[in-house]
């Protein structure tokens, strides 16, 4: 086949909303034959890599978008981080469960939290299954951290940034079976950045600054066989394109994400917003000692019994 003319030359424009969302086939984008790329989202981690103002957005808000009617009933509860101030990921601000972007110490003890959340539901599985089903009782947990470089590399703070890096490795070597999933955006894929390259199955290159990038990126041998990610247009017209590699082919195919404008996200945040959760209140212990027939005491200080029950005494 021989092209004559880009065909990813335009800008795709946002999809509809599905009525329903399929985590097997999330439509975010053209492929270069004009088929729509979609993402198998279960059971796997994506990392997204480009260079500043390469479209990395575009490639996070079509995923967002096309999850958008499994937040509004719960089926997927979608948790953010956004250590750049909240520049990109507040529009949407409805749509998260969690949103961390102001300071780090939250960023971190939310990764550990999850962590957490993926131990309780890993031992509730344990004996009964292997591979999570998403359910309005077991949601999927979807994580966003939108420069994940900022966690494991730059943090200034040695323990944090061990602590983040420890919360993310959990999460990245044993939640993708029981429903616990990261999506990381980074400016920077070399190895020596970002340690966690590997553990994310799949992996999205849009522009990059250098040749040896995209191997680092999409695996050895990936700019040879046609992703030639660094050749990619800097014009504010040609972002959003990328190259993926697809399960039934070796070579990469060129996409073309989708662009969400802003004023799309700020209706799909009002439109779709995640239900509130609503956490279970701890049930009381009772107190050990004798009983009488006033009310059982389940609040307040520990007391002494002989004190206790003289305050449970008829005044009479």
């Amino acid at each position: 086949m021989f092209v004559r003319r880009d065909p990813l030359r335009r800008t795709v424009p946002a999809f509809d909303v599905p009525e329903t969302t399929d985590l097997e086939a999330l439509p975010l984008g053209l492929r270069e034959d004009l088929v729509r790329y979609v993402l198998r989202l279960l059971a796997t981690h994506v990392l997204i890599v480009g260079a500043t103002r390469a479209g990395k957005g575009s490639v996070q808000w079509s995923l967002i978008r096309a999850l958008a009617p499994a937040i509004r009933t719960g089926l997927v509860r979608l948790w953010g981080i956004d250590p750049k101030g909240g520049v990109e990921l507040s529009l949407g601000r409805e749509l998260f469960s969690r949103y961390e972007y102001a300071t780090v110490p939250p960023m971190v003890a939310m990764l550990e939290e999850l962590v957490e959340v993926m131990r309780e539901r890993q031992a509730r599985m344990q004996g009964k299954t292997r591979a999570h089903t998403p359910t309005l009782d077991e949601p999927l947990y979807v994580l966003m951290v939108d420069e994940i470089l900022a966690l494991v590399a730059l943090l200034q703070d040695t323990e944090l940034r061990t602590r983040a890096k420890a919360a993310l490795a959990m999460l990245l070597t044993q939640g993708a079976g029981l429903g616990v999933l990261v999506i990381g955006a980074t400016q920077d894929p070399r190895k020596e950045v970002v340690e966690l390259r590997d553990f994310f199955p799949t992996r999205i290159a849009l522009r990059l600054n250098e040749p040896n990038h995209v191997d680092l990126v999409l695996g050895q041998g990936s700019r040879a066989r046609g992703a030639l990610c660094d050749q990619l247009s800097a014009r504010p017209s040609m972002r959003g394109i990328g190259y993926v590699v697809l399960d039934d082919r070796p070579e990469p195919e060129r996409v073309r994400f989708a662009y969400v404008t802003d004023d799309e996200i700020r209706d799909m945040a009002a439109r779709y917003a995640a239900p509130e959760v609503v956490k279970p209140k701890p049930t009381p212990i009772p107190r050990q000692g004798r009983h009488t027939n006033k009310q059982k005491r389940t609040a307040g200080p520990l007391l002494p019994d002989s004190l206790a029950e003289l305050l449970d005494e008829d005044p009479a």
